[in-house]
């Protein structure tokens, strides 16, 4: 874990920053700029930079984070109504936070 990573610092408990969902792999928060009614962070426990670090060890981490969105979009209420899953991919792609991270943004009345 890196000593400035912002989200090594929420998952071990060293913010103030709420959890809707934790389990011994995932926590998932309200995003403090949301894009929309509802943007979470599901954010794996375990300090992987990017999508670019992704290894075949990883493959049922990230199968993990698709699973929690589907559970977290249906306690939001968006399941039905709609919602997207957004991954920032380095600084060029939008990521600010070297992390991974998964955005589940949505919540709009279309």
């Amino acid at each position: 874990m890196p000593d400035d990573c912002l989200f090594c610092k929420i998952v071990n408990k060293e913010t103030d920053t709420r959890f809707l969902y934790e389990d011994d792999t995932y926590v998932v928060f309200k995003d403090i700029h949301p894009a929309a009614p509802v943007h979470l962070l599901l954010v794996p426990k375990t300090h992987i930079r990017s999508v670019n670090d992704l290894t075949p060890s990883h493959q049922s981490l990230v199968g993990g984070l698709f699973q929690l969105a589907a559970k977290m979009a249906r306690e939001q209420g968006v399941d039905q109504s709609g919602y997207k899953l957004l991954f920032n991919v380095e600084k060029g792609g939008g990521q600010v936070i070297f992390h991974l991270h998964l955005h589940l943004i949505g919540g709009w009345n279309r």
